[in-house]
């Protein structure tokens, strides 16, 4: 009987992260900082993380052994959407979040200048159950929680656009990428998903004649 090559290849492995403030997105550096690894989660051979979020800024992160997912969600002709939970300083008028909604300057990596492309942008309540360590507040500031939705991701593109219009990031968490979400998943928490539900919650079609 003829064997299909196919039959003796592991399958590939999906999972998403909760990343705590204050932890790298990868798992070796040469840095002493927090990272992947240090998570209590054993992770396959070959598991590296997707659309990377820095030090300071939470939330969902995905971790997969498919080296092509990268390519499928942030590098193809079809745009997928990020939804950010922001907190700013002082209060935001509606000016400033038509600016932002219609597009602001920034400097992007290697030192030119880029227009934002347009977004979604909204004022929010504080998000219930929410995290609370690791920041420092002043109590004689006011501040705001914005809600963005996005299509490309410059980097540090969300702490740069509302620094451009004069409100500093204090916490930066992503919540969403399309329809795949963190729902309840704690900080420091993974959940592994199934091939067809993580690529049906990316909004990536026909993703097996990709692979």
């Amino acid at each position: 009987m003829e064997q299909n090559p196919t039959e003796n290849l592991t399958p590939f492995r999906y999972f998403i992260l909760n990343k705590p403030y204050n932890m790298v997105s990868q798992f070796i550096s040469s840095h002493k900082v927090k990272l992947l690894g240090d998570l209590e989660f054993d992770f396959p051979e070959g598991t590296h993380a997707v659309g990377r979020l820095d030090i300071n800024s939470e939330g969902l992160l995905i971790l997969t052994t498919n080296k092509k997912v990268t390519r499928l969600l942030f590098e193809g002709d079809i745009k997928h959407t990020r939804t950010y939970l922001v907190l700013v300083e002082n209060k935001v008028s509606e000016e400033t979040l038509d600016n932002l909604r219609n597009g602001v300057t920034i400097r992007v990596k290697g030192g030119g200048d880029y227009t934002t492309t347009p977004c979604e942008v909204d004022l929010v309540e504080k998000p219930e159950n929410l995290f609370e360590g690791g920041y420092k507040f002043s109590e004689y500031k006011a501040y705001t929680w914005l809600q963005l939705k996005l299509t490309e991701g410059k980097f540090r593109q969300v702490r740069k656009m509302v620094a451009a219009v004069r409100h500093p990031c204090k916490r930066l968490i992503r919540v969403a990428i399309e329809d795949l979400t963190l729902k309840n998943l704690q900080p420091g928490c993974i959940q592994e998903l199934e091939e067809n539900e993580f690529f049906e919650l990316l909004n990536i079609e026909n993703f097996k004649n990709e692979l």
